[in-house]
């Protein structure tokens, strides 16, 4: 069944090419249909186009298809093209005529935005309220582990004392970046598009305030071809924000497999969460923080793709639009999953004891050494030459117990402050 049938046969190769993957992907947006076509529903009942008993009937088939969909039981047929001609078959088979009204005064386009959109805003809350949970992770490691040294690196050279607190926090305060980007992008598919029809609006007295409110927008998209443009719009948004979290934990995944290698040391993990070689029995491998470095740098290059499909497209709906659901709902469900195994796993994490006594960290605190002589009164840079000299010389003796007091370093690490800036939703 298609809804634009016309009672004609289309070429099955050419079907085959043109639905795609719609029905497996659809599945993540079925349950959003449902919403808005209830929503459209109501809206119809209130304009006279269906009375108040087709209503009732329609609200009734509805609650059966959302409880088939939660429940698993919902299923798109090869016969069907998509979700949207599923439920409106579903609907005219169990309510007879007044199941083939809901297509009064939508389009396929219609149903497929704000299906989209609805998905879109529910995913981003989910996807902040996993970032939250990391965060809050990370905050209590770099409580539990402040007073842990940790060299500090820059080239991939010892440079400069940092600490496991350091460490931590730093990646909780980099995902509140993340968040307030997340939650620019919330506002920018918060904006209800039902009414635009395929894209020109229609000749139905619709009441488009009244679906806003029942859908739960925060606003209306109120100009119809401003809602068909935030086609690809709204997926280069969500991919920019989706990439710039998934930087973070790649970055932070990047570090773990290094700290963990036997070269640093520094930390380790239970063996349940490692795997081994299938020929050296003494591997110890990060493949859960490897397989996060890849899925998110693979999350980044979506940006680029929700671009180029939709560059320079002219006004109006073109099949490419497609083309953006498949990846983007994707990226979401990685998304998540990524947020759950690094929040589960880096709470296992085994921090290590450094020896800061050991040779390749003998020049550890020659900044520290430097700034003594500053307070003794000697200026920066005859500071520098001196320990520079002792350095050269093979004479430098560092002092470890300098205190770093300002606010965010390794022994005032400010985490009241930092969780205390976590964005409210």
């Amino acid at each position: 069944m298609k809804l634009w049938d016309k009672g004609f046969s289309i070429d099955k190769q050419i079907e085959n090419f043109t639905v795609g993957n719609d029905r497996e992907i659809d599945i993540h947006i079925a349950k959003y249909d449902v919403q808005a076509s209830l929503a459209h529903a109501i809206m119809l009942a209130s304009i006279g186009i269906i009375s108040a008993d087709e209503l009732i009937d329609l609200k009734k088939g509805l609650k059966e298809l959302a409880d088939d969909i939660e429940n698993g039981t919902f299923v798109i047929e090869s016969s069907f093209e998509d979700v949207h001609s599923k439920i409106e078959w579903e609907l005219t088979n169990k309510l007879g005529e007044v199941g083939k009204k809901i297509h009064t005064a939508r389009s396929r386009n219609d149903q497929v935005l704000v299906a989209l959109q609805l998905y879109y805003k529910e995913n981003l809350a989910i996807v902040n309220d996993k970032v939250k949970a990391l965060f809050d992770t990370l905050l209590n490691l770099a409580n539990t582990h402040k007073d842990s040294l940790l060299p500090g690196y820059t080239h991939l050279q010892v440079a400069m004392p940092s600490s496991f607190g350091l460490w931590f926090s730093a990646y909780a305060e980099l995902l509140i970046d993340d968040v307030y980007v997340l939650n620019a992008v919330s506002k920018v598919v918060d904006q209800n598009p039902l009414g635009s029809a395929a894209g020109y609006g229609s000749s139905f007295p619709i009441d488009r305030e009244l679906t806003t409110k029942e859908l739960e927008f925060a606003t209306l998209k109120y100009n119809v071809v401003a809602a068909q443009l935030s086609r690809g719009k709204s997926e280069r948004s969500i991919a920019s924000a989706l990439g710039g979290l998934c930087n973070t934990m790649a970055r932070f995944a990047m570090d773990v497999c290094l700290y963990m290698s036997q070269n640093f040391g520094f930390i380790s993990f239970p063996d349940e969460l490692t795997t081994g070689s299938s020929i050296m029995p003494h591997k110890k491998n990060p493949d859960v923080f490897e397989l996060i470095r890849g899925k998110c740098n693979k999350i980044q290059a979506l940006h680029s793709e929700m671009l180029l499909i939709t560059n320079n497209l002219p006004t109006g709906y073109h099949r490419d639009f497609q083309l953006l659901k498949e990846n983007i709902i994707a990226a979401f469900e990685d998304v998540k999953d990524i947020l759950d195994i690094f929040n589960y796993s880096i709470q296992q994490v085994i921090v290590k004891d450094i020896d800061l006594n050991d040779e390749k960290y003998q020049y550890l605190f020659t900044v520290d050494s430097i700034n003594n002589l500053v307070v003794e009164g000697m200026s920066f840079r005859e500071a520098y030459q001196k320990i520079g000299g002792q350095v050269q010389e093979g004479t430098y003796k560092p002092d470890l117990g300098k205190q770093h007091s300002h606010v965010g370093s390794i022994h005032n690490l400010s985490l009241d402050k930092i969780r205390d800036k976590f964005p409210l939703k």
